[in-house]
């Protein structure tokens, strides 16, 4: 099902169109941001995000082209969320007399992402893709062998994000090699300008993202009625935040468990007090007192006789 997005103009011109096929509409690009705090996880995964400006000849419309292509989010479902479509093609009124335009192609496009209370994980996974911008229908803006990224965020342990970029890669028709280090910049004579920055990732204590090719784009084809195509694009990328991990305990102070817990015991017998008596005790006292007396009374006749 096609999206319609109705495009901004100028000098009141029949307005421009942008028809998003087999792909979904979102804003915002992947990065490592604070989470809010939930007890799960959150993971984001996006095969191609837009933010383009297409002016016509005379510049009298300027089409914005924003689109994504296989953006999914979890937890958004019990079950894990993924995408597997691989063309986004979209159809702008005033360029190449309004016929359909392919931006992406690829054999393989895939953007998966998970996420509990104990982890939370986000992939895409890019395979000959060939990415293409209006105004140049016949001549890929680039083309790569093979596209990752990944993002893992687990709940007490340090975030992981890696993206690569495999395989040969080519720039307006140009092969390049890409270095990791900084910008890689191609320009076309009569074609345009474009500065690409390779397997970007950034972490925090609990967020991770890697997006593994950015592009800023200048394109000047001068036919097609295209005068400029200025703005960015990403391809595949993948973000996440962590569970937070369970409270702890305040300091010197242990959880009550079955083994912390002290043993029952039987409630104290009344006859039992703290001297040890028992219930035989009464009458051994008065055995003891009789025989006392009798002692007693025995030594004083003893003592009158003798006198």
């Amino acid at each position: 099902m096609n999206t319609t997005r109705t495009a901004s103009r100028r000098l009141h011109l029949p307005a421009a169109t942008v028809l998003v096929a087999l792909g979904t509409l979102t804003a915002g690009p992947a990065h490592a941001t604070p989470g809010t705090g939930s007890a799960e996880g959150r993971a984001n995964a996006a095969v191609l995000r837009t933010a383009l400006d297409v002016s016509l000849l005379d510049k009298s419309v300027n089409v914005p082209l924003t689109a994504t292509l296989n953006a999914v989010q979890a937890p958004a479902s019990a079950a894990p969320a993924s995408a597997e479509k691989t063309a986004l093609t979209v159809t702008l009124d005033g360029v190449d007399r309004g016929r359909p335009f392919t931006l992406l192609r690829a054999d393989t496009a895939t953007a998966k992402a998970t996420a509990d209370s104990r982890r939370a994980e986000a992939s895409t996974r890019l395979a000959r893709a060939r990415l293409h911008v209006p105004g140049l229908p016949l001549l890929s803006l680039v083309e790569a062998d093979q596209v990752t990224a990944r993002a893992v965020c687990e709940a007490g342990k340090r975030p992981v994000a890696e993206a690569n970029l495999l395989g040969k890669v080519t720039v307006l028709g140009k092969r390049v090699t890409l270095t990791p280090g900084g910008p890689t910049r191609v320009q076309a004579p009569g074609i345009g300008d474009v500065t690409l920055h390779l397997s970007k990732s950034d972490t925090t204590t609990r967020t991770a993202a890697a997006t593994a090719l950015s592009l800023k784009v200048t394109v000047n084809p001068l036919n097609l009625n295209v005068a400029d195509v200025t703005g960015t694009l990403t391809l595949a990328e993948a973000s996440c935040t962590a569970p937070r991990p369970p409270a702890k305990p305040a300091a010197g102070v242990q959880p009550q468990t079955a083994a912390t817990k002290p043993a029952a015991t039987a409630p104290a017998q009344p006859d039992l007090a703290a001297t040890g008596a028992g219930p035989t005790t009464p009458y051994v006292a008065a055995g003891a007192l009789t025989l006392l007396t009798a002692g007693t009374a025995a030594l004083l006749t003893l003592r009158r006789r003798r006198a």
